[in-house]
């Protein structure tokens, strides 16, 4: 897996250069490891400049401004959420793509409605917000859990850029 995500964030990164975008992340079940892997590729400071680890829901609240009436309603791990999380960062950033993940990494904390393995991945870019909705295995590890998110937040942010 490693390489795969070598190579898909090279394609992410030289999209964002050529295109002179600039990411912004929002994580909480990825812990920063996306920021972590974004950052990996030389120059990456002409693409990313402000990224958040907003694990706590009082994190999401009080950087982001999801609403606590979201986060009563639907729970940090929902669409939802995932969507306030990206209008929120888009507004404190200025960034041109706005990358946000919320989910349960596991190997407790799940229920039957939102069982570990359950990640939102939401992106803003050019005003519409798309989320994707991922259910891993949760037999996955917690450190393989984190990066599974993370690659798959990496392919959603490419796909959303060029359009898939």
């Amino acid at each position: 897996m490693l390489k795969y995500v070598l190579i898909m964030i090279q394609k992410l990164a030289k999209l964002l250069l050529e295109k002179k975008l600039v990411i912004s992340t929002a994580e909480s079940c990825t812990g920063g490891l996306l920021s972590s892997i974004l950052t990996d590729i030389s120059g990456s400071s002409a693409y990313t400049k402000l990224n958040f680890v907003t694990y706590a829901n009082e994190a999401k609240h009080y950087v982001l401004g999801v609403s606590t009436k979201i986060l009563e309603k639907y729970g940090a791990v929902s669409e939802e959420c995932a969507k306030e999380m990206a209008e929120g960062l888009m507004k404190i950033t200025g960034c041109d793509i706005a990358l946000c993940t919320t989910g349960i990494a596991g190997p407790t904390g799940g229920t039957n409605e939102k069982p570990v393995g359950l990640c939102y991945i939401s992106c803003k870019y050019l005003g519409k917000i798309r989320v994707k909705k991922l259910l891993l295995s949760p037999d996955i590890d917690r450190c393989e859990m984190k990066k599974e998110f993370a690659r798959h937040a990496i392919e959603f942010a490419f796909n959303v850029l060029t359009g898939n």
